[in-house]
């Protein structure tokens, strides 16, 4: 069974990697964003417990639908390139890359959004490019490797319940007027699920770039603890030390500002930054799937 569940997961990450994401009308987790809007009109209220309430709903539909799947491999398989976005990801953040290239700064703003919550609107070119570089290596975790994980852990209702608790964070979990004490509990649930993956992605980033493992330990272990978030920080210090750059910074979310600690102890971000970074993210998912194939291999070994 081990065997079988690693291989579905590599198979997973293989299919986001070829096939992308589903047309938006297509897409489960687009649904389940439709129903999570429903539900929050139903539970919401200033309080935590509704928010709790609210989190315990969305968790149980995300858990639920894997469990109503077939228990089967194709399915763990499935679920878990529904719940990945690595390609997305890339896609995105070259997107924005390539406006840049061109000179091209209202693109690049409009297209922001797509990957980060900040105001872009009066951001010039480095802002820019560092709010990618931040929102690739923060999403490596988020919408490849803690899936990837939770799948490995739980089939598919570990990589829908997870998907189901990182949507419910990026819906309600920030911290607005509005979401301050509703969305206290997804933002938690989102905390410890991203955990481990966090951690494991600051050692995939190792892997990927080995000469790079000095200066990632430090970063992580000097740096991170001085973001805002307990994941978020390690995934960027670590991306920020194996770039040889700086992250971290002021950054503006509408009327809210925050000025964030700086992650690494390299060069300012530079436009070409942003491939760099889309690489590396690929790269660690690459390694990702030889360490579950390698795992696949010695699972039969152990049992043959």
């Amino acid at each position: 069974m081990v065997t079988r569940r690693l291989l579905a997961v590599t198979a997973g990450l293989g299919l986001d990697r070829a096939l992308g994401e589903p047309p938006t009308g297509l897409h489960p987790v687009a649904w389940f964003g439709t129903a999570m809007t429903a539900c929050e009109h139903r539970t919401y209220a200033p309080r935590r417990t509704n928010g709790a309430l609210h989190a315990a709903v969305g968790l149980l539909a995300g858990v639920g639908a894997g469990r109503a799947l077939p228990g089967t491999e194709v399915s763990t398989a499935g679920a878990t390139a529904i719940a990945t976005a690595g390609q997305a990801l890339g896609q995105a953040a070259t997107a924005v890359g390539d406006a840049l290239q061109r000179g091209d700064l209202q693109q690049a703003r409009g297209l922001l959004p797509s990957l980060v919550g900040r105001d872009p609107s009066d951001l010039g070119e480095i802002e820019l490019a560092r709010a990618v570089v931040e929102s690739v290596a923060e999403n490596t975790v988020d919408a490849v490797i803690a899936p990837a994980l939770w799948a490995v852990a739980g089939g598919a209702p570990g990589a829908l319940g997870y998907r189901a608790v990182n949507t419910m964070d990026a819906m309600v979990g920030h911290r607005s007027d509005r979401y301050a004490r509703f969305g206290t509990a997804a933002a938690r649930l989102d905390d410890f699920a991203n955990w481990v993956p966090a951690r494991v992605t600051a050692l995939l980033v190792i892997v990927a770039r080995p000469a790079s493992a000095r200066a990632v330990l430090r970063a992580v272990r000097e740096d991170a603890p001085g973001h805002p978030s307990p994941n978020a920080g390690v995934a960027e210090a670590a991306f920020a030390a194996a770039l040889g750059i700086q992250l971290g910074g002021t950054n503006r979310y509408g009327d809210r500002t925050e000025d964030r600690v700086v992650l690494g102890t390299g060069r300012g971000v530079e436009r070409a930054d942003i491939a760099a970074a889309v690489r590396l993210s690929r790269d660690c998912t690459m390694v990702l799937a030889a360490l579950l194939l390698a795992g696949a291999a010695a699972a039969r070994w152990v049992a043959a």
